[in-house]
């Protein structure tokens, strides 16, 4: 084919509309499908001028259905998480439970009385359950919800300090998820940041000369959820902030991160402060997600003293934060299991109360089904984490299967990409599956999973060897 000959490229209704792509054009939309093949063409064209080659008219749809199947592979897929890592942020962190989700269908399927009382036919206050019943849980007197954490503490410094400056321990100017920081957060609410103290120590001190300076209308505690400081360190304790804001005036802000409401350390997880020491020690606002260790869905709550609560709920910008219809329906459900008990239906609760013995009596239940297939697996103890920034660097004991005999990573890739995709992780070149984080109901479909990407990967060696 001719050199920088435009009049050999293909046409784009031709590419478009080839017989080979009738099943991606049903899935995709034709006319979506249409615009990838003026994009494919348009590419080409670049070349052409540039001096290469025209692409044949199978060349570009064979371009035109690599990028459509890319285009469909980026939907999000139910994935079943055999890591140990039980709020695992790039998988939705906290699953909801059997009742949150029958909540939110009921909810879908229909219209819901999110903003009106029943009993009146008039409008009423949106996330009225929700929100008392989580000030109920932690003893504080009101409570706000928006769409997530870091929304509940740029709204909240927006509402208390915009204008004013914010005290800040170096300590504590964290990075969180995606890149975001603890100071470009506080700078969108229209706050001014103000560094006290050092990278490792922070005294009650540095706080109240900050303050002798004037203009400061809060003082923002971060929780250290992403990593640890040890050795030389120090940080004021909760209740003396509180006494210092007081006793100055100003308010006192604490985001949270991970929102337990369950002391952890019943359970052996050492370290996690509850929303309700927070409360009792003192603290005006403060902010956390209810998709981590709450066991909600995604979303963030800011709660404390009624005033502050309210001059947050009242700034225009809590309506554009607020939190979703659906998210919160599955919210109340999950809130409800916490006011009645019934702590074993909320997964992420059940899956960090579930014992190492529990847990290795499943994996050999796994050994024995995948074992009678011929698929070799040894039961083994395990370290997983609990995720989603909180506990940084605390193991979290527990037991699983490492696939014997097998090319670890084409394994995990073959899990991975398969119908359903199943996420473990790789360690000594053994594929490591984690009894703690995939669902009791997700059992039947692992094992089928493991059976067939074992039968395909050994399909494959065959038919090398041959």
């Amino acid at each position: 084919m001719a050199l920088g000959d435009l009049s050999r490229l293909p046409r784009v209704d031709r590419v478009s509309q080839h017989p080979s792509l009738a099943s991606l054009r049903r899935r995709l939309g034709a006319e979506a499908l249409t615009r990838l093949a003026r994009r494919v063409i348009e590419e080409a064209r670049g070349v052409v001028r540039a001096g290469g080659a025209a692409p044949s008219e199978e060349e570009a749809v064979a371009q035109v259905a690599a990028l459509a199947r890319a285009s469909l592979s980026s939907r999000s897929r139910s994935v079943i998480n055999a890591t140990g890592v039980v709020l695992h942020t790039n998988l939705g962190r906290a699953p909801l439970g059997a009742r949150a989700v029958a909540a939110v269908e009921a909810s879908a399927q229909g219209y819901a009385s999110l903003e009106l009382d029943l009993s009146t036919g008039r409008r009423g206050p949106r996330g009225a359950f929700a929100e008392g019943a989580l000030a109920s849980l932690v003893g504080a007197e009101a409570a706000l919800l928006v769409n997530n954490c870091a929304a509940a503490v740029m709204l909240a410094l927006g509402a208390l300090a915009a204008g004013k400056k914010v005290v800040v321990s170096r300590g504590e100017l964290v990075e969180i998820g995606g890149g975001f920081r603890v100071p470009e957060v506080l700078a969108r609410s229209g706050a001014e940041l103000l560094e006290v103290g050092t990278t490792n120590r922070t005294r009650v001190a540095d706080y109240a000369q900050a303050l002798d300076g004037g203009g400061v209308a809060a003082i923002l505690r971060v929780h250290q959820g992403n990593f640890r400081q040890v050795g030389f360190v120090e940080r004021p304790e909760r209740r003396a902030l509180a006494a210092l804001a007081r006793e100055r005036g100003v308010w006192l802000v604490e985001d949270l991160g991970g929102g337990a409401l369950m002391d952890l350390e019943a359970w052996g997880l050492p370290g996690e402060p509850t929303v309700q020491a927070c409360v009792a020690g003192g603290v005006d606002v403060v902010c956390f997600s209810t998709d981590k260790v709450l066991g909600g869905p995604q979303g963030g709550a800011l709660l404390g003293r009624t005033e502050a609560v309210e001059r947050a709920r009242r700034d225009p910008l809590a309506r554009a934060l607020r939190m979703g219809r659906l998210p919160l329906v599955a919210l109340e459900e999950t809130l409800a299991c916490y006011q009645e008990g019934a702590l074993d239906e909320v997964p992420v609760l059940r899956m960090l109360r579930t014992s190492c013995e529990a847990l290795r009596a499943r994996a050999e239940g796994w050994r024995a089904w995948l074992s009678a297939r011929g698929i070799a697996v040894e039961v083994v103890s395990l370290e997983g984490a609990v995720g989603g920034g909180a506990l940084a660097e605390t193991p979290l004991a527990s037991v699983g299967i490492a696939v014997e005999g097998e090319e670890a990573e084409g394994l995990a890739e073959r899990l991975r990409t398969g119908a359903p995709a199943v996420l473990g992780r790789v360690q000594a070149e053994r594929l490591l599956v984690d009894a703690r984080t995939v669902l009791p109901e997700e059992d039947e479909r692992l094992l089928a999973a493991i059976e067939a990407a074992v039968t395909q990967g050994r399909g494959g060696r065959e038919q090398g060897q041959a």
